[in-house]
């Protein structure tokens, strides 16, 4: 698992982007995790990103990139499979398709995956969805996590 990765990581991707996709596919799974909500709280976790807490609700803010619409309706059309023929249409694919490589779109659609099965880990595990606020000054930033595993 860890060599995946750092294969999604290795090909241009940021980061950022990647943290985004997590959350939301976590968040559809219903495995959030806990984010810092004041700018207090952002400062004492070490956290850059003030778009986190904006992820669910990313296609009524003005924050997000294009590129970054584009693969959070990928995320979550590939996460909504359910009772649905066809999950990811063309047009969702081809919007992903105008912003990212064909190499960055599968580390797009891997990473998706990833996330998808640790959700489902720690549901079998019994784990408990991550809360930074047990001890923020031993948090690990969401933004910072995957540079650790290169």
């Amino acid at each position: 698992m860890r060599a995946l990765v750092k294969a999604v990581n290795s090909v241009g991707v940021p980061l950022q982007t990647l943290v985004l996709i997590h959350l939301r596919v976590s968040q559809i799974n219903g495995r959030t995790v806990h984010l810092p909500m004041k700018p207090k709280e952002f400062e004492e976790a070490g956290e850059e990103d003030r778009r986190l807490p904006l992820v669910e609700t990313w296609r009524e803010q003005t924050c997000f990139t294009d590129a970054e619409r584009s693969v959070l309706a990928l995320a979550e059309a590939a996460t909504r499979i359910d009772g649905r023929e066809d999950p990811v249409s063309d047009e969702v694919w081809e919007e992903a398709a105008k912003h990212w490589t064909q190499v960055q779109l599968a580390a797009v659609v891997l990473h998706i995956g990833l996330v998808n099965l640790w959700n489902r880990v720690n549901v079998a595990t019994r784990q408990e969805a991550v809360d930074w606020r047990i001890n923020p000054k031993k948090w690990t930033p969401m933004t910072s996590r995957l540079s650790a595993a290169q």
